[in-house]
């Protein structure tokens, strides 16, 4: 039986609760129970994330560059190798290895940065006022409040982009990066869809197979996750059985907080073999 929103909500955060002996580089964590064949790279993101940020407790992560080898298996808990590259006075690099028993899951190449004084300045188009709850959608995977006025399961064909608010539950703010790293995973390869008539998202291993090869997120300023958040986005282009999509994550007064993009595999039925 499917998990009910808020026991989603309690399952995400016992998931980025690593365990580690005190000052050490290795953690485990235990996976979602979403009854999924693998494991979402979501939690491989924002399990990186944590993994990365509790092994430089005094600097925030400034950016992640994940590879994912091979599919995670969600009945075995995922060990996380952390090896510290530099750690200076303001910046660190990292890397992050998350392992199962048959091999490695997932990569992430890990910048932190101390926070520093200097002029601040950004390019954005200005954001509309958050969608009312009329626009309210139930996106199984992200368990808090989200809305938008496009349908990525619709087959008819559209622009390749899709803004999604979202407004999590009140949680630790040190797990914002995290948890937005985990969302920012869901709907890229549904965006790249929209222009291809008669798919849509819910058609995945019907109409098309794909998984997410690379995602990328920089985070710009600090942030609440319990605010409102923009997720902008849209997807270039679609290409010899890759797609490619790029986004923005704002707060409801304007402010640029973070940037993520990912390569996935996505072949139709028709071209697969």
């Amino acid at each position: 039986m499917p998990l009910a929103t808020s026991e989603l909500w309690d399952d995400l955060l016992s998931c980025l609760d690593l365990r580690t002996p005190p000052g050490g580089t290795v953690f485990e964590a235990r996976n979602q129970r979403l009854g999924y064949h693998r494991l979402f790279g979501g939690q491989l993101l924002a399990q990186s994330v944590r993994a990365a940020r509790l092994s430089c407790p005094d600097k925030d992560i400034k950016s992640l560059h994940a590879l994912f080898p091979r599919a995670g298996r969600p009945e075995e808990p995922v060990r996380y190798e952390v090896e510290r590259h530099h750690v200076g006075g303001t910046f660190a690099t990292l890397t992050v290895v998350a392992r199962q028993q048959h091999g490695v899951v997932a990569t992430a190449a890990v910048s932190l940065h101390s926070a520093e004084d200097g002029p601040s300045h950004q390019t954005a188009a200005p954001v509309p006022a958050a969608l009312g709850p009329e626009h309210r959608v139930d996106l199984h995977l992200l368990p808090w409040e989200t809305r938008t006025a496009a349908d990525l399961d619709a087959t008819d064909p559209g622009p390749p982009e899709f803004d999604l608010w979202m407004r999590m539950p009140t949680a630790d703010p040190e797990l914002a990066p995290a948890l937005t790293a985990y969302a920012t995973d869901l709907t890229l390869i549904g965006t790249a869809l929209r222009p291809l008539d008669g798919i849509g998202q819910r058609d995945a291993q019907k109409a098309f197979t794909s998984a997410v090869t690379s995602h990328t997120v920089w985070f710009h300023r600090p942030f609440r996750a319990d605010d409102w958040l923009l997720l902008r986005q849209h997807s270039p282009i679609l290409a010899h059985g890759r797609c490619f999509g790029r986004g923005d994550v704002l707060t409801e007064d304007g402010s640029l907080v973070a940037s993520y993009a990912q390569e996935a595999l996505l072949r139709l039925a028709r071209e697969a073999g």
